[in-house]
């Protein structure tokens, strides 16, 4: 086995859930400056997103953990392409200014008289 590969600055630390604020009391390496006092002893604290306390597979109960903010991008993104094709959809459907038909029988009148 190798020697001096393993860490040797383990100590106590409490991770804090953020969802439900359970806390866990472990040792770690993790460097942190947040403290915590728990049962009058401080402690370094780490705050996590999401454990095993509030994870959906280990609580059995299926809610959206959305931390990033994706839901709403996406929801975003999809009113954006609503409004774009409702946008181009009203300028497909816009008519365009025609000449009027005095302008063509006139032409044509001119032609057949050989006028311009």
């Amino acid at each position: 086995m190798k020697k001096d590969i393993h860490p040797n600055n383990y100590r106590t630390v409490v991770f804090q859930d953020l969802n439900n604020d359970q806390t866990f009391l472990t040792k770690s390496t993790v460097a942190t400056e947040d403290t915590i006092k728990l049962d009058g002893v401080e402690y370094p604290l780490v705050k996590v997103h999401i454990s095993s306390a509030s994870h959906p597979f280990f609580t059995g109960q299926e809610k959206l953990v959305d931390v990033e903010g994706r839901v709403d991008k996406f929801k975003a993104r999809q009113e954006a392409a609503k409004a774009r094709a409702e946008s181009m959809k009203k300028a497909a459907t816009k008519t365009r200014a025609k000449q009027s038909k005095t302008d063509d029988t006139q032409k044509i009148g001119a032609l057949k008289t050989g006028k311009k």
